[in-house]
């Protein structure tokens, strides 16, 4: 199998598919062929170090986004991309996939054109699909969708399943008590955890330490503040009085604790990015979103989703300054609001997500590998 593509919100669901795919194999009953696979992505992606870090393997190709970049990188974009197409069929010609999984993002786009002809199954994070994804659609036998309401956008409606996010094993399992011993958190206090994803948010990180003594008063903070402002927080919070100081939690990153966080975590402030549609759910994890303005509005559709479902609140990202300790507070008081709002996040939880997508590019694959013969 190949999987190409995974940059930004696909890749972690593109890991948590692969995972359940080991799963599947291991659960089987009598003979299992072995599922080797192969990651492909962009030269310098975000996702290389995830990909590594799962033990995959991973090679890359050339390609560049073509949707929304100015007029003088459109022509050395669009090369790229048939570079990409080229590079690409000389990978099928080696690898010899079965069946081709994507995950979203420009990259996947040449591996699809190459392999128009190897069955594949396209997985769509997000509510609303950029152009690269309605792109990919045009050639996956089957898409699968975090929910219903992605399903207006394509043309394919019997293609698609709504499966839900997928999230990884290790993220489920923890129990509120546990993952607050794990994190160094009080039993006696309610946790705020505040994201802005593995880069960090600025624009986040910036109204939270300006109100984290009055936030601190108010809850215990888990803070994952990315790796760019890491340095500026660390020397920031080292004046902050003991008694506070004891109250903030603050990592650059979580990897294997990550679900420790959501599971202690009692109201979430984050962006609206893909993984906030299965990570929120699965622990029933109430939110404050403050959708990223500056690109595409698929955070800004995500958020809304979830406000639709009276599971999260919105912020728009230039009155965070002046809404953020009001909104935290009146939350963390009214218990029977933030029940319900949590109540309202469980009921979109999609827990077998992986494994459903996982089954669908078995099948796909084994029809393949029957074809051949």
């Amino acid at each position: 199998m190949i999987c190409a593509g995974g940059t930004g919100g696909g890749v972690n669901p593109a890991l948590a598919v692969l995972e359940a795919l080991e799963q599947e194999k291991a659960a089987s009953q009598g003979p299992q062929p072995l599922i080797e696979t192969l990651w492909v992505g962009a030269k310098g992606g975000m996702e290389t170090g995830l990909v590594e870090r799962a033990g995959i393997p991973f090679t890359s190709i050339p390609a560049s986004g073509i949707h929304g970049v100015g007029w003088k990188a459109l022509p050395g974009n669009t090369i790229r991309l048939v570079h990409g197409a080229f590079s690409s069929r000389q990978i099928l010609a080696q690898f010899k996939p079965d069946v081709l999984f994507f995950t979203g993002g420009y990259v996947a786009v040449p591996m699809a054109v190459a392999g128009w002809r190897v069955p594949s199954l396209l997985y769509v994070p997000d509510i609303e699909p950029g152009l690269a994804l309605k792109t990919l659609a045009r050639f996956a036998d089957r898409i699968a969708v975090t929910a219903g309401d992605s399903a207006r956008f394509f043309k394919q409606p019997e293609r698609i399943s709504v499966t839900g996010y997928p999230t990884r094993a290790g993220l489920a399992g923890w129990e509120r008590q546990t993952a607050r011993k794990a994190l160094g958190l009080s039993d006696e206090a309610p946790v705020l955890l505040i994201t802005g994803g593995s880069k960090g948010a600025r624009t986040i990180n910036t109204p939270v330490l300006t109100h984290l003594p009055e936030l601190l008063a108010l809850t215990q903070v888990v803070h994952i503040t990315g790796e760019l402002d890491w340095a500026d927080i660390q020397a920031k919070t080292t004046a902050l009085p003991a008694e506070l100081a004891g109250r903030y939690h603050a990592f650059p990153y979580l990897h294997e604790q990550m679900g420790a966080a959501l599971a202690a975590a009692d109201l979430a402030l984050s962006r609206a990015g893909a993984s906030t549609l299965g990570e929120y759910p699965l622990y029933g994890l109430p939110a404050i979103l403050v959708p990223y303005p500056f690109a595409w509005r698929y955070q800004i559709v995500n958020a809304g989703y979830l406000v639709q479902h009276a599971a999260a609140l919105i912020i728009e990202n230039e009155y965070l300054p002046g809404q953020l300790l009001p909104t935290v507070s009146d939350l963390l008081k009214d218990a029977a609001k933030l029940n319900a709002m949590r109540a309202a996040m469980q009921s979109l939880s999609h827990p077998n997500a992986a494994r459903e997508i996982a089954e669908q590019v078995l099948a796909l694959a084994e029809k393949r590998s029957s074809d051949r013969g």
